[in-house]
């Protein structure tokens, strides 16, 4: 598979994974072990990359990592060419993070870029996605899932009575799931951000100046598998057989 115009994917993995330690005190989140085969989640998302046509790879590193730099090195045993930029302390938040990427002219020669959340596990077709967003020309497209449930059982009301109880129903709105492609040229909004904000977000704060300014986003909606690992509990519930079968045509390559 190949995407025509030329596209960086970019991947957040800087962040400390507060919500996964202890594992994150000894691991980078997006180093943490998955598969029955225990290879690092980001080798995942670099091979899926490649396997849609995505060379040029910029991962955003801080927190532990030298672990990412000294696993993938530049690429070269994944047929992929990975670029490192490092955190500033000037550019909070995973905007700054891109702003401060984009500065330092990681994504030179791109139409699009598109960022991948580090503790993101998928198989969504990047391929299909980025043909969605370029076909209707999108400033921005969304990957989202109308597959989410609750966390929660909800209940149905009938004068104060219960009626009905459903244990974690789906949401029946679509969410997203950490994957987004962006025109290059939008990462500008990102300076006007900075200028008020000392952290920036890209999904609550460069998505929404986007809406704001009537630039178009799109939401690709994908019933694709995604599992959110930025959790220790959800990390425990990964079943690394499922992992492996569904993710077998990654390591045939």
């Amino acid at each position: 598979m190949s995407v025509q115009a030329k596209t960086v994917g970019v991947v957040l993995c800087g962040g400390e994974g507060k919500r996964l330690r202890p594992l994150t005190y000894y691991f980078q989140k997006a180093m943490i072990p998955v598969g029955s085969q225990q290879k690092p989640l980001l080798e995942y998302i670099v091979r899926l990359m490649k396997h849609h046509g995505i060379r040029d790879l910029v991962m955003l590193v801080g927190y532990k990592g030298q672990q990412i730099v000294n696993y993938f090195n530049k690429g070269e045993r994944y047929d992929v060419n990975i670029s490192y930029i490092w955190d500033d302390p000037n550019f909070g938040g995973n905007g700054g993070a891109l702003l401060n990427a984009y500065l330092k002219g990681a994504f030179e020669g791109a139409e699009d870029i598109i960022v991948y959340y580090g503790d993101i596990l998928s198989d969504i077709n990047l391929s299909e996605m980025l043909k969605f967003h370029r076909e209707n020309n999108f400033t921005s497209t969304l990957a989202l899932s109308p597959n989410y449930r609750v966390a929660v059982g909800v209940a149905e009301l009938k004068n104060n009575e219960v009626i009905n109880l459903v244990e974690k129903p789906p949401l029946g709105k679509p969410v997203t799931i950490g994957i987004v492609a962006i025109k290059k040229r939008a990462l500008e909004y990102l300076h006007e951000l900075a200028e008020s904000k000392k952290d920036i977000d890209i999904m609550g704060d460069l998505i929404r100046i986007l809406i704001e300014r009537k630039l178009r986003v799109g939401g690709y909606v994908t019933t694709s598998f995604w599992f959110d690992l930025g959790t220790t509990e959800a990390y425990e519930k990964l079943d690394p057989s499922e992992v492996d079968q569904r993710f077998a045509f990654l390591f045939k390559e």
